[in-house]
């Protein structure tokens, strides 16, 4: 069953992701960044291309002629990844085919909707039994 950790009170929702995405692919996990919307693909594409200054986490849109290849993809499509080790949540609704990864990652930023929309999704996951992992980042100063 999946493993679903929700990592709430990001400061900078975008920057948690990218944290997550370079320690899984340190791992050697694949990994989807699920951003249905194109604006926040775009950011997190801009955020994985310049941060950090010195390191680089290799990645494309799973729509790619490389993305077959590529251990880091942002987009929808949960099928483009043959291995699907953590899928990485940036929208509001619990993502289609999360069942199918080891670890789900939801990230909650601080503003009453954001937090609204991660109750919702935390109320869905608990309510089919899933085992649940909470990180309070307020502990970690984000």
């Amino acid at each position: 069953m999946t493993e679903i950790l929700f990592y709430t009170f990001a400061v900078n929702p975008l920057d948690v992701a990218r944290r997550v995405a370079a320690k899984a692919h340190a791992q050697g996990k694949r990994v989807l960044i699920h951003a249905p919307d194109p604006a926040i693909a775009d950011s997190i594409d801009r955020l994985l291309w310049t941060t950090p200054a010195l390191g680089f986490v290799p990645h494309c849109r799973d729509t790619d002629a490389l993305a077959g290849e590529t251990p880091v993809l942002i987009g929808i499509h949960a099928d483009a990844l043959a291995q699907a080790d953590v899928m990485i949540n940036l929208g509001q609704t619990e993502p289609p085919a999360f069942a199918r990864f080891e670890r789900l990652v939801e990230i909650v930023g601080l503003d009453d909707t954001s937090r609204a929309h991660g109750r919702e999704r935390y109320r869905f996951y608990q309510s089919r039994g899933y085992a649940l992992t909470t990180h309070d980042l307020r502990a970690h100063g984000n």
